[in-house]
């Protein structure tokens, strides 16, 4: 299996940020959550908490048990009616393999609840860094991990056993005064690149400048100050049990649509 990962330096990405960090995406993550939770009519006895920054989630859900985003949860199955998969899901080298952890973890009809990079995320970084490179030393290094699309994270959700799916999104935009601030502050997030395939050594400085030109010139401004964009994508799905609301057989509805909009039915020509 060829791993988009490495876990080594992404553990030590984190444990960098952890000097001084910048967990204001986490402060949002944390609550969507909680949003979501409170339209849920029941309570959770055993919560599980999947992240890589537990001190931090440990303030806002300190119920919960905490493991790390390792291959292999080490959560034993059946044992929790409530599981959070919490900004860590984007570096999964198998994304699917997690969900379905996290289901086999749930008991019947327990709640999982995930949040993660996704969609659009730094986009606007990705650009620059690829023109930059592009335009100076005439290729393309990885550096950006792949963000996953809203249009297919419902269907992961259904292939890892997961019933009465759900897929959203929370796009969110902060400003820095320069490209350069804003890589400091995926460092201070732990969101430093830890692709396998990423370069080993230092950008360039003409690359550095060339970029932080593309980005300011292209995403910048007016007040000269550069935005990037953050799509957080949301999951929810539950560990299927027998009592759950099932989807009708087509053909099985009982009234017509028509009559109950008070309009008239046009049959369509075969």
């Amino acid at each position: 299996m060829n791993h988009i990962t490495d876990r080594a330096a992404l553990v030590r990405n984190r444990q960098r940020a952890l000097r001084a960090p910048t967990l204001f995406l986490h402060e949002t993550a944390a609550d969507e959550i909680e949003d979501r939770l409170s339209l849920v009519n029941r309570s959770f006895t055993d919560i599980a908490v999947i992240t890589g920054f537990p001190t931090f989630w440990e303030n806002r859900l300190p119920q919960a048990q905490f493991y790390t985003d390792d291959e292999t949860l080490a959560i034993s199955e059946g044992s929790v009616d409530l599981l959070v998969h919490a900004m860590c899901l984007h570096w999964a080298n198998d994304p699917v393999g997690q969900l379905i952890q996290s289901r086999r973890a749930l008991r019947p009809d327990g709640l999982f609840l995930g949040v993660f990079f996704g969609g659009t995320t730094l986009h606007q970084l990705r650009s620059a860094l690829a023109q930059a490179e592009s335009d100076i030393s005439g290729g393309l290094s990885p550096r950006v991990a792949p963000m996953g699309e809203i249009r297919d994270l419902g269907g992961l959700l259904q292939r890892a056993g997961f019933a009465l799916p759900v897929a959203d999104h929370v796009q969110l935009t902060a400003t820095y005064p320069s490209a350069l601030d804003l890589m400091r502050d995926l460092r201070a997030m732990g969101e430093a690149s830890a692709l396998s395939a990423r370069p080993r050594k230092p950008m360039r400085r003409d690359v550095m400048r060339r970029a932080c030109d593309i980005y300011a010139d292209s995403f910048g401004h007016a007040d000269g100050r550069i935005p990037a964009t953050f799509d957080l994508m949301m999951l929810t799905g539950w560990a299927p049990d027998a009592n759950q609301p099932q989807p009708l057989r087509p053909g099985s509805a009982s009234a017509r649509l028509a009559d109950a909009l008070g309009t008239k039915e046009t049959a369509l020509k075969d």
